[in-house]
């Protein structure tokens, strides 16, 4: 019987599956399973669009389907929570199964803290999150650093501390994450400064660290973090879709261990971009001084769940840029609750670090 706070090697059965997915399958065979068994009535997944740099959200309804979710996107950032309170009524009227970062774990959960997401009809299946990439400087980075046409990659991955590409004429080539991150490239900021990498708020809390020996890549590390989480991986397995084996001790160990090195890591790149900032008291009225108003920031937060953008009532209109008092209101109204999930900043066309910004004022608030 599985029980929380149980872990498991798990693989799945399906040899389609196996073709697709990475690291053993069983996330895709999860999420299928949830909606064969009737556990769910969607699931809602990143399906790879016109390539490795378009990720799009998508509700799936049959089984079959299911398939198109497989692999990783670290090249193509969307916050699922967001899209399923925004789009989906925040599952107040249907149960979802969603696969999950912890960035959208948290969402999800401030979400359901303010009423506008039913967490009794959402089934999490957390993926362990080293960091993800925006598509546009990623392009980039695979054009400079790897010499190499991003049109030209089929699918990349990250493993080891490096980040690695594999192009259509089946050329490997991979770099350091610290490397790329000294060249002012790599994993977004707020992924570097990130405080969570293996979602245990999740139901389920899945990965590849700590798979080692005969198993290693040919199977997901799963941990059991609700009831829910158990009874669905009870179930597939009792369907005969997942073989599940207890994992090695060492690789137990070498998991935590990845998590606290990682962990380690986060906070001394937070410390790092926090004290630059702080070392330079003109340096957000010189941000700011490039604001062009589009209300990027406040439409994409997931915290703004309607998508509908509203000046303050105090606020010029008409003037570019805006005051600074007009982002020192956005900060005091929802800076304390801050997610870290980069939105704000992914779709800035100034390029304006905000998240930065609101990720210091929560730490400092919960100092």
């Amino acid at each position: 019987m599985v029980k929380v706070k149980d872990m498991y090697y798990a693989s799945t059965t399906s040899d389609a599956i196996k073709a697709k997915a990475e690291c053993g399958g069983a996330i895709t065979t999860l999420l299928q399973y949830a909606l064969e068994s009737k556990t769910v009535d969607a699931v809602l997944g990143v399906v790879r669009g016109a390539d490795l740099f378009d990720g799009v959200p998508t509700l799936i309804t049959s089984p079959a389907d299911v398939i198109k979710t497989a692999g990783s996107l670290h090249c193509a950032p969307v916050n699922t929570g967001k899209f399923l309170a925004q789009y989906l009524d925040g599952a107040k009227n249907m149960r979802i199964a969603v696969a999950v970062k912890p960035c959208d774990v948290a969402t999800i959960k401030e979400l359901a803290r303010r009423g506008k997401v039913n967490l009794a009809n959402v089934l999490m299946i957390g993926v362990n999150c080293g960091g993800t990439m925006r598509p546009m400087p990623a392009r980039e980075m695979i054009e400079k650093l790897y010499a190499t046409s991003p049109d030209d990659v089929v699918k990349e991955e990250i493993d080891k501390g490096k980040f690695i590409i594999i192009t259509k004429d089946h050329q490997h080539k991979e770099i350091s994450i610290d490397e790329l991150e000294d060249k002012g490239t790599g994993r977004r900021e707020n992924c570097q400064r990130c405080e969570t990498k293996i979602p245990r708020e999740a139901d389920l809390a899945c990965g590849n660290w700590g798979v080692i020996g005969p198993m290693a890549g040919k199977a997901t590390f799963v941990e059991v973090c609700s009831e829910k989480g158990a009874k669905l991986l009870e179930g597939a397995v009792n369907a005969k879709l997942l073989n599940i084996t207890a994992p090695d001790p060492k690789g137990v160990e070498i998991r935590e261990k990845t998590n606290g090195a990682m962990l380690k890591l986060g906070a001394k790149r937070q410390k790092v971009q926090f004290s630059k900032v702080a070392s330079d008291p003109g340096f957000w009225a010189r941000e700011f001084s490039r604001c062009i108003k589009c209300m990027g920031c406040v439409v994409h937060c997931p915290l703004q769940y309607d998508g509908k953008p509203r000046s303050p009532a105090y606020e010029t209109k008409g003037v570019i840029p805006p005051a600074l008092t007009y982002h020192l209101a956005k900060v005091a109204a929802e800076g304390g609750n801050c997610l870290n999930c980069g939105g704000c900043e992914d779709v800035c066309p100034m390029d304006i670090p905000v998240s930065k910004l609101y990720h210091d004022v929560k730490k400092r608030l919960e100092a």
